[in-house]
């Protein structure tokens, strides 16, 4: 299996979990939101919904266009404590550190 098949897998994966612990959202955030210039967005999203809008998103379109894929890069710390007390933490770093594992972070 490639990295592109198995990277496929893990968002879906990311999403299931994020839709199963109630994180996904019907209704996109707005323009102005999606557009930040912060890692992660963070003055304008929530974890979940920059998960949801932003990394889910681009990394599809990567893999749909067959693009090379981003090395090195981890967003687990990130997870971890943006979604500290929230449900389904921990099946979502599993997932995030799988995707930086295969992508060689």
């Amino acid at each position: 299996m490639n990295r592109y098949h198995q990277t496929a897998e893990l968002l879906s994966a990311l999403e299931a979990v994020l839709r199963e612990h109630n994180h996904w959202q019907p209704q996109s955030p707005d323009a102005q939101a999606l557009a930040s210039t912060l890692p992660f967005a963070v003055d304008t999203l929530s974890c979940s919904q920059w998960l949801q809008w932003i990394f889910i998103p681009k990394f599809n379109q990567l893999i749909l266009e067959q693009w090379p894929l981003p090395t090195g890069f981890e967003i687990s710390p990130y997870i971890e404590e943006a979604m500290k007390s929230e449900p389904g933490q921990s099946e979502l770093l599993t997932i995030t550190r799988q995707i930086e594992q295969i992508l060689g972070s």
